[in-house]
């Protein structure tokens, strides 16, 4: 069964009106409500899945056609496309998890201030609470009633003010999950591009075109990650696969370049 998330996406993908009234039913609603889409939690993981993953196959695809426009040795390949493997991954992961526990202790310690002042000045809290839904055009009896409504309950009254005064949606993300997700999207991708050199090692017919079958990998494997971008952004997979491999061949291309124009350094 399709869920209401999915169909309101396709819905406004297509311009769709009637997809959108069916998303938008009473019966559709309520059944959102009440059974939450069980693939949201794994959703919040997918820009570190994607992310993790373009980052990985471009620099480390970067590392290759450098070390090839130098003309060194694909031993050289490895050693460089390995270490980048592991060391950039580890970084970008710990960064991950540094960052989003930085964004969990910043919300906490904003709910913890907004409940603090709401037990021992709570008139303050009410009144910024009438100056933000006057504000949104709610006026005199409509007015106090959505006030007293709100605060008649703390923990009501606390998501409000988190969301309406300071601009912070919380959530629970882990970001074990997150630096766990981006740490392994970014070795497998990443280790595409030397995939075709380790195979060098068995198969020793395979030196000639080494470079070509990893570009070839690579440019797919670029595209099919870009395209996934259009889970998070509104652009269809078409376009966000192709401006992925835009972006990656323009990296290649200079990391080539470079490693061609200083191959005489080697």
């Amino acid at each position: 069964m399709v869920s209401r998330r999915a169909l309101l996406k396709k819905a406004y993908r297509k311009k769709d009106t009637q997809l959108s009234q069916q998303a938008h039913s009473k019966v559709s609603i309520k059944e959102a409500l009440t059974h939450p889409d069980h693939h949201q939690d794994s959703g919040k993981y997918i820009g570190d899945a994607v992310y993790g993953a373009i980052d990985g196959i471009v620099t480390t695809f970067a590392i290759v056609s450098g070390v090839v426009g130098a003309d060194l040795s694909p031993n050289i390949i490895l050693i460089l496309g390995f270490a980048n493997l592991l060391a950039d991954g580890f970084s970008m992961a710990a960064g991950n998890y540094l960052s989003t526990k930085s964004e969990h202790a910043y919300e906490q310690q904003e709910y913890e201030r907004e409940s603090w002042e709401i037990e021992n000045y709570p008139e303050g809290e009410i009144e910024e609470i009438r100056q933000i839904y006057r504000k949104k055009g709610f006026k005199g009896k409509d007015l106090e009633r959505a006030v007293k409504i709100i605060t008649s309950d703390k923990e009501r009254w606390l998501r409000c003010m988190m969301i309406e005064e300071l601009g912070i949606l919380q959530d629970d993300k882990s970001a074990t999950k997150g630096a766990l997700v981006t740490f392994f999207s970014f070795l497998l991708c990443g280790f595409l591009p030397l995939l075709t050199f380790v195979l060098i090692y068995f198969f020793p017919q395979l030196e000639t075109r080494a470079f070509l079958y990893s570009c070839i990998m690579t440019a797919l494997t670029i595209f099919l990650v870009g395209s996934l971008r259009s889970l998070l952004i509104a652009k269809s997979w078409l376009m966000a696969g192709l401006e992925m491999l835009l972006v990656g061949g323009a990296a290649a291309a200079v990391s080539y370049l470079i490693g061609y124009l200083l191959s005489g350094l080697a």
